[in-house]
């Protein structure tokens, strides 16, 4: 390896033959599959275009609420007042009574386990005053998470006002969002039914009941969106995080609405079961390097010592099909020479990841211990060596 090179190349490769790695097909317009501990996109699909996100977008409603709820600003126990604009509310119903005033933990089951469109009204007018005033709340809250296609024009996902977006990418950061911070409510997910004034209701997300280890989040579906799916499975202490949208089944068109609601969601159920069973035996993660381990060596000029080895602050942890792991590459890049002096800790290089069907990473490398400069006669040496013919 010559490291004076403008960028150095550590290359972890192996000979073996590329196998046939897992595909992920789906007949879903727009599907992701995330790893939750680092972020890591594994799969997408038409994964950043904006779309309808249907009820899904509850998910942001709810995320409002549970920050209030964490810091203290809202109560489980608090109530919150029906209007008639929200009891009026059409579409799916946690069916709240006119007038009423219902305790918040119970807003949270019906958003979440009825899909209510007024359990969110009653929600939106509870936070925001209004519910333009609470959409507003939302569309700030969306660019202060990142979400970049994110645009709510309701606090529930109808389809009257046109012009609810978000992206699959959108859906799974808000996901890793809410199960990141907030842990005490994330429970609610996963709970499979829910009566409220003798009217029993089945949540709609049927994963729960597919695969071992899921525990959420929400479905939507509207004549645009097709049906879709945010959900989130754990198996083995490794979590993953699935967005599906754009299901449709047209065979069922000429149905009843009930019996296709029904039918449509046991296959939107059995779709994602699929991708995540898919998941969870295709991919692995793997550790590559801790802090302290030596990655490598970069050359440095002027400095006490000629060489500075080079380590990362984090473990460096990745996702990715087992049969990608053995063509896998590793590459060290920077700007050589360093300059010295040299702290430790300092960033000098870029340790760039690469393997088959693996979107790549790139991880901030740092000196692993501290290089001094030669001082004022070491550089005069060096001026003369040079002037000399020298290196």
């Amino acid at each position: 390896m010559n490291l004076r090179l403008l960028s150095a190349l550590f290359v972890l490769a192996f000979l073996a033959a590329v196998p046939a790695r897992a595909d992920i097909a789906t007949t879903a317009e727009h599907g992701i599959l995330v790893d939750y501990d680092s972020g890591q996109v594994l799969w997408a699909k038409d994964a950043f275009s904006p779309m309808p996100p249907a009820s899904m977008s509850k998910l942001m409603t709810l995320e409002l609420l549970f920050q209030r709820l964490k810091d203290g600003r809202v109560k489980l126990t608090d109530t919150f007042p029906v209007s008639e604009r929200a009891w009026s509310t059409q579409g799916s119903k946690m069916f709240v009574e006119i007038h009423g005033n219902i305790p918040v933990e119970a807003l949270i089951r019906g958003i979440i386990v009825d899909s209510g469109n007024d359990a969110c009204m009653v929600v939106a007018e509870g936070i925001g005053g209004t519910m333009e005033g609470f959409v507003a709340m939302m569309n700030r809250r969306a660019k202060e998470l990142g979400l970049k296609q994110a645009h709510f024009v309701n606090p529930d996902g109808l389809p009257d006002p046109p012009g609810q977006l978000m992206s699959t990418l959108d859906l799974a950061t808000l996901a890793r969002h809410i199960i990141q911070t907030y842990p005490q409510y994330y429970r609610y997910f996963s709970e499979q039914d829910f009566t409220w004034h003798n009217i029993h209701q089945h949540n709609r997300d049927t994963v729960l009941q597919k695969i071992p280890g899921a525990d959420g989040l929400k479905t939507g579906h509207t004549d645009a969106a097709g049906y879709g799916i945010t959900t989130s499975a754990v198996q083995n202490g490794r979590r993953l995080i699935l967005v599906l949208n754009g299901l449709r089944y047209p065979d069922l068109e000429k149905t009843d609405s009930a019996h296709q609601d029904w039918v449509a969601g046991q296959r939107r159920g059995d779709e994602a079961a699929r991708i995540l069973g898919l998941a969870f035996r295709e991919f692995r993660r793997y550790t590559l390097f801790k802090p302290g381990d030596v990655v490598g060596q970069a050359e440095v000029f002027a400095g006490g010592q000629s060489m500075v080895p080079l380590t990362v602050k984090e473990p460096v942890n990745i996702t990715l099909q087992v049969d990608s792991r053995p063509n896998m590459k590793v590459a060290i890049r920077y700007n050589a020479p360093l300059r010295a002096p040299l702290e430790q800790g300092q960033p000098v290089a870029t340790l760039v990841i690469s393997a088959p069907d693996f979107p790549g990473m790139s991880v901030p490398l740092v000196a692993a211990q501290p290089v001094d400069g030669i001082g004022f006669f070491g550089r005069i040496a060096i001026g003369i060596k040079a002037l000399f013919g020298g290196a």
